[in-house]
């Protein structure tokens, strides 16, 4: 024998000692309560924790002469066994494992089983790895727990064996698995499909839903037939709904949903539902400038008009008058079912104050009220029932001109008055306070007629002609500049002074202005027509001078 037991010594250590860090291939030679003995062919055999073969609570499925790989980390202890690790020896098989998957980059499953700064961590098999805070989700994740302790899969970033090292992406792998069913999703999209998705976000216009790789837009109109003032009020981040697609562009890849359209539409046979003049129950939804939207059952709404609000109330906002989620009645005014348009009154539910005021007090009745307001055609008049009646200008006095006669009114007067005319249709009541006495006009000129000839009395001279009184108490006439006189150099005022008496003829009498026009041209023209009548002709070949001196000096006789 040529090698000594030295050096036959020597490299038996040797090869021991490169055996530490290694995984070997070893036997049970024993089980005892909580360890198994294994022989992996060295000089001493080793204990194993049963806990390293199985997961927490479960017992090992472990006999004796099973084979098993070990991880050697030391060839001996100070009892002098040799000191052995299944749980390293899984490390190290799944660090192999992963580093192929990485190699390959095919994705591996996880488990996530704690948190740590920044992220959390990841059991590979037996290999833990980090999980960056960002790369858990696509989008943010407010609670991780439903993740944690479930197998998944992940993908691996990078890894550094040296170190211990490896980074996951749970992110990675949605997005991946998100594009396969977009497209997939995208290729079988058809109008009128429904799907089910997730709501992923919500805006003031409504929700994008998630429909497993793509979103489509939820608008608020298409959430649900009743009104909505915000999608939050129907919906929340992460809830499961079943949508249907109502529009889908190829090109742009945009996806129109709708929720309602799921439902049954409750405009159909509306007008049947709620025929012209029915009364009933509704709750206020929405208040604006021009009316109010009353709920009659969820999804139909109809207006009431600021005009169908109240009998009496005008030119005030809704919202004085009825208030969100009041109940109130109302009167169907029209039905509109192919624009969805429902028209209701609220006035129409109470009587009309314009009728009972028409039959307590009809034209001719006279009553007392206050005025309410003062305007630049005549005087507003509080009435019974919450309504006002107006007096205009020219009915407050018979002699006075309108803007005269209003001076002598205040807000806030009592004033006596006549009812004119009732228009229940128009809500207008006439009143007047003139005619609560007998018009001057019509007894000075009763008797008179057109064509008579009266004796006037000059009461103004002006320069369009001069104002007359007939006889003493009497009606008040005009006579214009060209009627002062036959020839047109007499048409001259300067020949006429006040309190002068004169002989005219009446040409009109206007009982609307009251006023009459008289003529002295007209009566001079009469006067020599009957003259040249009584005493001779132009032809005798007499002068009119001669003629109307004769007639006079024989009227004088």
């Amino acid at each position: 024998m040529t090698e000594n037991f030295a050096d036959l010594l020597a490299e038996s250590l040797g090869q021991t000692d490169r055996l530490e860090g290694n995984v070997l291939r070893g036997t049970i030679v024993a089980l005892d309560s909580d360890a198994a003995t294994i022989d992996v062919g060295l000089k001493s055999e080793g204990r194993v924790p049963l806990k390293e073969f199985t997961v927490s609570g479960e017992a090992p499925e472990l006999k004796v002469g099973d084979e098993v790989e070990v991880y050697l980390e030391r060839m001996e202890n100070k009892n002098g066994e040799v000191v052995l690790s299944r749980e390293k020896a899984k490390r190290e098989e799944a660090w192999t494992q992963l580093e192929k998957s990485f190699n390959d980059g095919e994705r591996v499953n996880g488990v996530i089983f704690g948190r740590v700064k920044g992220g959390f961590t990841v059991d590979l098999s037996g290999a833990v790895a980090f999980l960056p805070g960002s790369q858990v989700d696509i989008r943010p994740v407010r609670d991780v727990a439903p993740l944690m302790g479930n197998a998944q899969p992940f993908q691996i970033l990078k890894m550094d064996r040296a170190r211990g090292n490896i980074v996951v992406s749970r992110r990675a792998v949605l997005e991946e698995t998100r594009a396969e069913q977009r497209s997939e999703l995208v290729a079988n999209l058809t109008e009128g499909q429904v799907l089910q998705g997730v709501v992923k976000n919500i805006t003031d216009y409504g929700a994008f839903v998630d429909l497993g790789g793509v979103d489509g837009l939820l608008h608020v109109t298409d959430i649900s037939w009743k009104r909505i003032n915000h999608p939050s009020e129907a919906l929340t981040i992460g809830q499961q709904v079943d949508v249907q697609v109502i529009r889908f562009n190829n090109e742009t890849q945009r996806i129109s949903l709708g929720m309602k359209q799921l439902e049954t539409d409750p405009w159909e046979g509306v007008s049947a539902k709620y025929p012209m003049n029915g009364k009933l129950v509704g709750r206020v939804t929405n208040i604006t400038d021009y009316g109010a939207f009353v709920e009659l059952e969820p999804g139909i709404e109809g207006l009431v008009h600021v005009s169908e609000m109240s009998w009496t109330k005008k030119n005030i906002h809704p919202g004085k008058i009825v208030s969100t989620s009041q109940e109130v009645e109302v009167m169907v005014l029209d039905v509109d079912e192919s624009k969805r348009r429902i028209s209701l009154g609220l006035k129409q539910c109470s009587s009309n104050p314009w009728d009972a005021f028409q039959a307590n007090h009809p034209a001719g009745a006279e009553l007392e009220g206050e005025i309410k307001n003062i305007t630049e055609f005549g005087l507003f008049v509080g009435l019974p029932g919450d309504i006002d009646g107006m007096v205009h200008l020219s009915d407050l006095d018979w002699e006075q001109s309108g803007e005269e006669a209003v001076k002598s009114y205040n807000k806030g007067d009592s004033v006596k008055v006549k009812v004119l005319d009732v228009d229940v249709d128009k809500e207008r009541i006439s009143l007047g306070i003139k005619q609560l006495s007998e018009d001057p006009f019509a007894g000075a000129s009763e008797g008179l007629k057109k064509g008579d000839v009266v004796t006037c009395t000059v009461t103004a001279i002006n320069e369009g002609g001069i104002d007359v009184q007939i006889g003493d108490e009497g009606a008040v006439g005009s006579i214009r500049r060209n009627e002062l006189a036959r020839d047109r150099a007499d048409q001259r005022t300067d020949r006429f002074a006040v309190g002068e008496k004169i002989d005219a003829r009446i040409t009109s009498i206007d009982s609307r202005t009251r006023r009459i026009s008289l003529s002295i041209k007209q009566f001079e023209a009469a006067e020599e027509k009957q003259a040249m009548a009584e005493f001779g002709s132009a032809d005798a070949g007499a002068s009119l001078g001669d003629i109307l001196g004769e007639a006079l000096r024989n009227a004088k006789n």
